[in-house]
């Protein structure tokens, strides 16, 4: 047995008949007394009536224990009995898992057959130190044009996906999902809508992608904390198949509905609501999650993780906290959804810090003349519109009105167009030289739209 598998085993190794009795439930909260277990150790109520209860210790109070519950709290009853399960949660793994479905408490979820899995994780597992995670190096590709020519991702980053709701989020995860190039998918939906999860294995995954993939639900109806289970699950998951040598693409959706059950459970354990709303505990649990993606030894985890952004506001709390994090982001724009623009990435407003370490200098340097382009149309998009541009002014706004149509052709895509990554850098190319020529011929035929006189 290696050393770390001895480990698992040692901290599986808990005292017996370690007891108490519920004193109070508050909310969400149950509290014991005389119940001296260690925080985030998973316990049972021995209900009066009904079934047992799982809980977990999620803090203290004088002498008492907090707990909050897996489950529904009916049926508890002052002086039942709490009796300690697992002061270590594991969660058990193997490559069995493959195809699976998995609630937030790692379990078996769907339909099919009961599996062997012989190997246990730990689900609360620290980030790789610093100095032993390798340096990124290669591109992870997408087949999504508009991210794989201007917003390139990275073998082993981690790149945010943040828009409103109804922007598209769950369909640019789809997109990615069915055409990346990784060995192994992890998904994990904290918090979504009951009939999204058949649909998105139906659809989005199909059944190639879904041979390939681990998916870990929690719907928005379930607990609190099971819905904040099923990040960490995902996590550690992802984690025990890029630990066999597999290059891991994770996929979480999302990360504000995780936000919010961890402010729903810090608020009923009694922690103050410090910014707007959330209490501490939820600045803490961000980067100790994320920051488990990454790079490793032998194998890789690239994560993606969807942010819905309140109110369209990119500077709300939840999207400046992870914003910070990543290693890069990608934003879904409403006004481009609404013209039918999908997927509706604003790429001027996106950024992926790791593209410069994964692709050839020509490559960076035809995506940032193309982003000028767009900038540029973007800067005097309210002159053009009406009239008020003459045409031969500026060479540069020229060309920006003739190239206009070409690059958002470029940049839109259906579900179901997959553009391997060669073919996008050499679209890529293409574009940029047909700028170029039009910029250097005098009198580029600009598609103006002529002004209306008023009557």
């Amino acid at each position: 047995m290696t050393t770390s598998g001895l480990k698992e085993v040692i901290a599986q190794i808990i005292p017996m008949e370690i007891r108490g009795r519920v004193e109070n439930v508050v909310g969400l909260t149950v509290s014991a007394r005389e119940f001296p277990v260690p925080l985030g150790a998973r316990c049972r109520i021995q209900r009066s009536s009904g079934t047992p209860l799982d809980v977990e210790v999620v803090g203290f109070r004088d002498d008492l224990t907090l707990m909050v519950a897996y489950g529904d709290l009916r049926g508890v009853r002052r002086n039942d009995v709490v009796e300690l399960v697992t002061a270590t949660p594991l969660v058990p793994v193997g490559p069995m898992l493959l195809g699976r479905v998995l609630n937030g408490l790692g379990q078996i979820d769907d339909e099919g057959p009961p599996v062997m899995l012989p190997h246990r994780v730990s689900l609360y597992r620290d980030p790789p130190p610093p100095m032993q995670r390798p340096r990124i190096k290669e591109p992870m590709p997408t087949g999504i044009r508009a991210i794989d020519s201007l917003l390139t991702c990275a073998k082993g980053q981690r790149l945010g996906i943040f828009a409103g709701s109804g922007v598209g989020k769950s369909t640019t995860l789809g997109m990615i999902a069915r055409y990346c190039q990784a060995d192994v998918i992890v998904v994990g939906l904290v918090g979504e809508r009951g009939r999204e999860v058949r649909e998105f294995l139906e659809k989005d995954l199909g059944e190639e992608g879904r041979k390939r993939s681990v998916v870990v639900c929690a719907t928005s109806d379930q607990p609190a904390l099971v819905r904040l289970k099923a990040a960490f699950t995902a996590t550690s998951v992802a984690e025990y198949f890029r630990d066999q040598g597999k290059d891991v693409l994770l996929m979480m959706d999302s990360l504000t509905r995780l936000a919010m059950a961890q402010r729903e459970i810090g608020l009923s354990a009694g922690e103050p609501p410090t910014t707007k709303g959330y209490p501490p505990s939820v600045f803490a649990m961000m980067p100790r999650l994320l920051e488990r993606a990454g790079l490793g030894s032998r194998g890789s985890i690239t994560a993606l993780y969807t942010v819905l952004v309140e109110g369209d506001d990119v500077n709300e709390i939840v999207s400046d906290t992870v914003r910070g994090i990543l290693d890069g982001h990608v934003w879904l724009s409403r006004r481009l959804a609404a013209l039918s623009h999908f997927p509706a990435i604003d790429v001027l407003d996106s950024i992926s810090r790791s593209m410069p370490d994964v692709v050839p200098d020509h490559h960076l340097d035809q995506s940032m003349k193309l982003k000028r382009i767009l900038a540029t149309y973007s800067e005097n998009e309210d002159l053009i519109s009406v009239g008020a541009y003459v045409r031969g002014t500026s060479p540069e706004i020229d060309t920006a009105i003739a190239m206009r149509e070409p690059i958002n052709e470029f940049l839109r895509q259906s579900m179901n167009d997959h553009t391997p990554f060669g073919e996008t850098c050499q679209k890529l190319a293409e574009l940029v030289d047909r700028s170029q020529q039009m910029s250097r011929s005098p009198g580029v035929a600009s598609p103006i739209p002529p002004r209306i006189p008023r009557s």
